[in-house]
């Protein structure tokens, strides 16, 4: 290695853990509460749910890659379906407590047109998040996305993002940004993100 690419090499290094240390690790927030501000066009309400009226939702970016199982997928390709994205690690508790409300709500939704996706982060043992899949019974793929690359580029400045471990941002039928929660969710919450968009025209 030359001392010319050395530095160059250090600072990427440093800038991707950077990167994934700034997502917060598992939150537990009950509010979820969201820096909104600025010019965006979205509301948090009690519940901790921010939502976006259907004229005023953006697309993600490309969120695409190789799941857990060694399969590609892209989100892309799940348009014209309500599609949940959550974002959890094996390490995390709250993630763990979450996990059978969204294997259930995944299974009963999924002849309705709904799909889920998960974004595993920070699970540098891949083998750790089959586990967890394997002992909650997850029925849905996941990204493996270690150093969190996926959650901090795929979503545009200024959209409902995922901000912190666990997290959860839905898309509606158009493949637009249109729900998030920054907080571990039981069924009743998971189905109140999830539900007005497939009632949608």
């Amino acid at each position: 290695m030359s001392l010319s690419r050395a530095p160059r090499r250090t600072l990427l290094a440093v800038g991707t853990l950077s990167a994934a240390l700034a997502l917060s690790a598992c939150g537990s927030d009950s509010n979820g509460k969201s820096g909104g501000g600025g010019g965006t066009n979205f509301v948090t309400n009690t519940g901790g749910v921010s939502t976006v009226a259907k004229g005023e939702r953006a697309a993600p970016n490309k969120i695409a890659g190789e799941t857990i199982e060694g399969e590609q997928l892209d989100i892309a390709d799940l348009k014209g379906k309500v599609v949940v994205l959550n974002a959890w690690g094996s390490w995390c508790g709250p993630c763990r407590a979450e996990a059978p409300h969204f294997a259930k709500v995944a299974n009963e939704l999924k002849a309705k047109g709904v799909e889920f996706v998960g974004l595993n982060t920070r699970d540098f043992n891949k083998q750790q998040a089959v586990t967890f899949e394997e002992d909650y019974k997850v029925p849905y793929p996941s990204l493996y996305d270690p150093s969190g690359k996926l959650i901090l580029n795929g979503f545009p400045k200024g959209t409902l993002n995922l901000q912190a471990i666990p997290s959860t941002v839905v898309l509606d039928k158009d493949g637009k940004i249109a729900a998030r929660a920054l907080m571990a969710l039981d069924e009743k919450k998971l189905r109140s993100m999830i539900e007005p968009l497939l009632a949608e025209k």
